[in-house]
């Protein structure tokens, strides 16, 4: 059976997609497609809950959004390198996966790891794409492979998006989604300490972003992307 998707999520920590980009990624499961998300890191440097948490709030999440597949890459968060081993790494899933689109982080943000996932993610779509890169998964070499587009969407800081996804019929989904990091995210009942997204006005913040992005295109609600090239379309009326 081929393991083959249409999109492959990275991010650099599990609840990243989920913030960004589940809007988008229900709206295409909906419409047929397979998506898997790849987390870079297991969060482990995170002020509030437990790596152990994590991968139980990871997995409810992705029940919600009812994705195929997710891994973790299990890289050192908070110090994970752009280098060759990381690379590597990325590029196996890419290979393996064999997606038509990536969606990546942000291409800079509050959080350092943001900006050095997307760049590193994006250096990995182009090498798994070169015949001389060597890889190989579960003892079998891999074919080289080079997504069709990068979309990288935007998380704490506002960037201007390139394209914009109506994602307002799940709107409510993707809170569910959110709010499956209990551990993370607006909990009344929590002791954990606070952080500067453990608050219901960060939960705020995000509906308020997806309205953002929704108005211009005259949509209720919004998910915005940046590109690393600009977006080719086969006529001019197929846009909102």
């Amino acid at each position: 059976m081929s393991n083959q998707v249409d999109i492959l999520a990275f991010a650099a920590h599990p609840d990243d997609v989920e913030l960004a980009a589940s809007g988008t990624i229900m709206k295409h499961i909906d419409q047929g497609r397979k998506v898997v998300i790849v987390d870079l890191t297991e969060g482990g440097l995170g002020s509030r809950g437990t790596i152990e948490k994590r991968y139980e709030e990871a997995e409810v999440a992705s029940k919600i959004m009812g994705i195929t597949n997710r891994v973790n890459l299990k890289m050192r968060d908070g110090f994970f390198e752009i280098n060759e081993v990381n690379k590597i790494k990325i590029i196996e899933q890419i290979r393996r996966f064999k997606p038509t689109i990536v969606l990546a982080n942000a291409i800079s943000d509050r959080h350092p790891d943001h900006g050095r996932a997307a760049k590193l993610v994006s250096e990995a779509c182009y090498y798994a794409g070169l015949l001389k890169v060597e890889t190989s998964w579960e003892g079998e070499t891999q074919d080289a492979h080079r997504p069709k587009a990068i979309y990288h969407y935007i998380q704490d800081y506002h960037h201007e998006p390139d394209v914009v996804v109506d994602v307002s019929d799940y709107f409510d989904k993707k809170m569910e989604a959110i709010q499956a990091y209990g551990s993370q995210f607006f909990d009344p009942n929590s002791n954990e300490p606070e952080t500067p997204i453990s608050g219901e006005d960060f939960l705020d913040f995000v509906k308020a972003r997806m309205i953002d992005f929704g108005r211009p295109i005259g949509a209720r609600y919004g998910e915005g992307f940046t590109v690393n090239r600009y977006v080719g379309v086969d006529d001019l009326f197929n846009l909102k």
